[in-house]
């Protein structure tokens, strides 16, 4: 009997299924840019209730903060202003929310109680608020602003902002670098820490400057924590000095608020100090320190300092994963820490008095934890779904989706299927990567090749619903999809990390090359004679290298600013201990380092098809890069495009802009593969 229900199911949905292939949709860049984005989700301290802001698409205006109880699972919207809300936090009794908005105005801090009435503004700065960070008791809170170094007041801030736009004349003048920085020309104003008294019942107006006559800018609000007794603060900068372009030392700075004296506490440690938190109880405080200098991509390893004794000690040193983000647990014994791991991010515990780390959670991109009693509260998105908020017990237990905010947006859209694959790469040695199949794969089809090769290089195509390399779109369009991530990727030990440097064009192409050949005998699906390689900064180098260095291998290539001269690209580019590290120094010291895996000295094999993108506000690999990739491939009669967003950084942020440029990239590839 049962195997007679069950065929007589089967044979219903066979007959359903034309109607509903004919129903189904595919991923495109209007859907994509259309999806509501979650964002500011914390959990209140009794664990019953989330907050968390849905910004509705593109849709100006529609960005407000909602209310979800837990247990029942009902959603009520708790915020409806035409100014969006963010940063969002708890009270600590629970009866309310703190958020940033510019409601009135100008961005500033906000109290909304949530036992009825209307927000009360906290905060009335004559400059905007950027971020803020509350102490244990709420009585105080650091405050970001951008302000004149020197200054003590706002008002002498304000009128250095006046002198400015005062003067006639149009020039930039300096005399240390950096003097730009990612797509903006610095100017001589910095972000600094402000402390100010606050209450629910009345509005500040004034604030402290902790670091006044500092010429250069703190690391951020989470690199900010209040002492549990709100005497002291802790925050990451780099020390004012000269040489903040080619070094990577940020030290962990405490402010004594009742001296204002400023202590760095990392001094003896040369390279990265990122990320301090205090633990509730005041018995630690904790930070993620890197050993190398002149390195960003080294393994962060926790560090607590025992505020009792004064004594410093490294915790789970030899786990070989690089801290992300950490937070203490409630019992201030252990730390729940984020790290990449084989192609996801996934939530860990580490016990700190025995360096014990387990396993929480190790399925898609985790992030953004909260913590209630034995639950933890995260958001997650992999390859097929965009970001959603979960729960899962502190054992990893108990796994629960608790919101669904795309659900009528993609109701109908058919996701290719994944997974991810290992193989044997350079040296013999296992090198992990994913496929993606078309949206709407059909059995004993072959399908063309979209081979995506991530930045960084020191980064990973993992897990994740990406908005600027979607997988899916390309999958919608009918590809096949592979991404590897080489020698040099994040998130399998420090040392294949480390392996690309000094070996940009070695390991990564054997393993790309080795990779490609191992999925399509796997993949039989994978039409390995219509195929088209892209990738963007160092996955745009990638391809400046293949052209020259694997020059049969691809129907067409796709450069999204890359590098293309590696001198060049030294005397340009802004952060100077990147290509420092990697090749071992400054450019006319290790000119045979630079040279060695230079694209532009390989273009006599050049002969591909190639499409090149790039940003003009992109000072990270600045234009020039592309111009020259483009001028090569012009003067040697190769079939090649140009296009240049004039108002983009090194990323492509803006929906229409984005549109445009998957617009380009598809046609690019239907010409050449189709």
């Amino acid at each position: 009997m049962k195997t007679l229900i069950n065929s007589s199911l089967a044979l219903a949905l066979m007959a359903l299924m034309p109607q509903a292939m004919a129903d189904t949709e595919v991923l495109t860049v209007d859907k994509l840019n259309s999806l509501n984005q979650v964002h500011s989700v914390s959990i209140s301290p009794d664990g019953s209730t989330l907050v968390y802001g849905i910004q509705k698409g593109q849709e100006r205006g529609n960005n407000h903060l909602y209310l979800h109880d837990v247990k029942s699972g009902e959603v009520r919207q708790l915020t409806s202003h035409k100014a969006s809300e963010s940063s969002v936090n708890w009270s600590k009794d629970g009866k309310g929310v703190y958020f940033l908005s510019s409601r009135n105005g100008s961005s500033q801090l906000w109290y909304l109680p949530l036992t009825g009435g209307e927000a009360r503004q906290i905060t009335n700065f004559p400059l905007n608020v950027e971020g803020y960070k509350l102490n244990q008791d709420e009585s105080k809170a650091a405050f970001a602003f951008t302000v004149m170094p020197g200054c003590e007041s706002f008002a002498c801030t304000q009128e250095a902002i006046a002198k400015e736009q005062s003067k006639k004349h149009n020039t930039r003048a300096y005399d240390k670098l950096m003097v730009r920085h990612w797509d903006v020309w610095l100017d001589n104003f910095n972000s600094h820490i402000f402390v100010a008294d606050i209450s629910k019942n009345k509005v500040t107006t004034e604030a402290k400057d902790v670091m006044a006559d500092w010429d250069t800018d703190f690391a951020g609000m989470s690199q900010i924590s209040f002492s549990a007794d709100g005497a002291k603060l802790a925050f990451s900068a780099k020390a004012p000095g000269v040489d903040h372009a080619w070094h990577t030392n940020w030290d962990i700075f405490e402010v004594d608020l009742a001296s204002y004296k400023i202590s760095n506490l990392t001094e003896a440690n040369k390279a990265w100090d990122a990320m301090p938190v205090y633990s509730s109880d005041g018995k630690y405080l904790a930070w993620k320190a890197m050993q190398t200098p002149v390195y960003e991509s080294d393994k962060y390893t926790l560090n607590v300092k025992d505020l009792r004794s004064g004594d410093v000690k490294q915790v789970a040193s030899l786990w070989d994963r690089s801290i992300s983000s950490f937070q203490f647990d409630q019992d201030n014994r252990s730390v729940i820490a984020i790290a990449q791991d084989l192609g996801q991010q996934s939530i860990f515990s580490i016990d700190i008095n025995f360096g014990e780390v387990t396993t929480v959670f190790n399925d898609g991109y985790a992030g953004n934890v909260s913590i209630a009693g034995d639950q933890l509260y995260f958001t997650r998105h992999n390859i097929a779904n965009p970001t959603d908020v979960y729960s899962i017990a502190k054992d990893g237990y108990g796994l629960k989706q608790l919101t669904n905010v795309n659900k009528d947006k993609l109701a109908n859209i058919s996701m290719g299927e994944f997974e991810q694959f290992k193989f044997k790469g350079w040296n013999n040695e296992d090198v992990h990567g994913y496929w993606v199949k078309p949206a709407n794969f059909k059995e004993g089809e072959k399908y063309p090749i979209a081979f995506l090769v991530h930045g960084g290089p020191q980064g990973s195509f993992g897990n994740m619903f990406h908005y600027r390399w979607n997988a899916q779109l390309w999958a919608a369009q009918g590809y096949g999809v592979v991404m590897v991530d080489f020698h040099g990727s994040t998130g399998y030990g420090q040392a294949f990390t480390d392996s690309i440097s000094g070996d940009w064009g070695g390991k990564p192409l054997e393993d790309l090359q080795k990779g490609m050949d191992y999925i399509v005998d796997k993949q039989s699906w994978l039409n390995r004679d219509k195929a088209c390689a892209l990738g963007a900064s160092y996955g745009g180098y990638m391809m400046n290298w293949i052209m020259g260095n694997w020059s049969d291998g691809f129907n067409c290539v796709i450069n999204h600013a890359g590098l293309f001269d590696m001198k060049s690209f030294y005397n340009v580019t802004e952060e100077l201990w990147f290509p420092e590290h990697d090749f071992s120094g400054p450019y006319w010291q290790f000119k045979e380092n630079y040279d060695k895996f230079d694209p532009s000295r390989f273009v006599d094999n050049w002969k591909m098809p190639m499409l090149v993108i790039q940003g003009e506000l992109d000072y990270r690999v600045p234009y020039g890069q592309s111009l020259g990739a483009f001028t090569t491939l012009q003067r040697k009669g190769i079939e090649s495009r140009l296009v240049m967003f004039p108002d983009e950084d090194h990323h492509i942020r803006k929906p229409d802009n984005l549109k445009e440029w998957y617009r380009e990239v598809f046609a690019w590839m239907e010409k050449n593969l189709k």
